[in-house]
């Protein structure tokens, strides 16, 4: 197999508009950039596949397609189950969409700070245009600082909302903001997830971590070449890679801030 075919580039979006709020706007690509950068993923010769397709691999449940790509979407922008849906299925391109509960429902609060955002009964119609849904817990606080007992909430409260909603099981979780943990990736798991994405910028793999996939973090700055580069399986790390030393004492850090003011959104 050639390197090309195991390294597995898995994106991360957000919001897609051309005039987002001051603190999502390093994590927003405007119409005209996501257009651009879908037509490089659809011509790059990889094929398509939900979260879902990585998670029967790393199962044992059968190999992946040849040259895999995932596109994935944190939070729920109010674009997502608009023009932003409309535009992955007109290139035939599958997606997961990961929402965050607290700031879709009725009468919800989140961390998240004030943008324009979907609402949690539209979960339904991004099914009907071919994406998969995934849990994005209810707040979007930094689990690798909760108490064990605040971490089970956010992750089995927004399973079973979305569940509800759409009356069938959630099997896939995005830690908010890659924020994870030995200890917040076995409660994800005890949970009945069947995996999580972080992000850590970096190719994902056939060898990686069903609780921690890789993810490519698409920011504004990011060109049409930089996704080429990502389909050719080159311009980021490889993982599965421990975490380095200033990620662990960054994790420290916020656990110790969290412990002193609660919890604090991610991002």
């Amino acid at each position: 197999m050639s390197a090309g075919a195991a390294r597995v580039p898995v994106l991360l979006y957000h919001a897609v508009m051309d005039d987002p709020p001051a603190w999502i706007a390093e994590f927003t690509v405007t119409p005209r950039q996501f257009a651009a950068q879908l037509d490089a993923i659809r011509d790059s010769g990889r094929t398509p596949v939900t979260v879902g397709a990585l998670a029967a691999h790393f199962a044992g449940r059968g190999p992946l397609p040849p040259r895999p790509v995932a596109l994935t979407f944190d939070d729920g922008f109010a674009d997502l189950p608009g023009r932003t849906a409309e535009a992955l299925a007109a290139r035939a391109l599958p997606a997961t969409a990961y929402l965050t509960t607290g700031a879709l429902a009725p009468g919800g609060t989140s961390l998240l700070p004030p943008a324009p955002m979907m609402r949690l009964d539209q979960a339904e119609l991004l099914e009907e245009y071919g994406m998969e849904i995934g849990g994005h817990t209810v707040s979007h606080a930094q689990l690798d600082t909760l108490t064990r007992r605040a971490l089970r909430h956010e992750l089995t409260t927004s399973k079973a909302v979305l569940e509800d909603v759409l009356g069938h099981r959630i099997a896939h979780l995005a830690y908010p903001h890659g924020y994870n943990s030995r200890a917040v990736r076995r409660a994800a798991r005890a949970a009945g997830y069947e995996t999580a994405v972080a992000v850590r910028h970096a190719l994902s793999s056939e060898r990686d971590e069903a609780y921690r996939i890789a993810r490519l973090i698409v920011r504004r700055g990011h060109t049409v070449a930089d996704v080429e580069a990502w389909m050719r399986g080159e311009g980021a790390r490889i993982a599965p890679y421990n975490d380095g030393f200033r990620t662990v004492g960054w994790r420290l850090y916020r656990r110790t801030r969290a412990a002193v003011k609660g919890p604090v959104f991610a991002g």
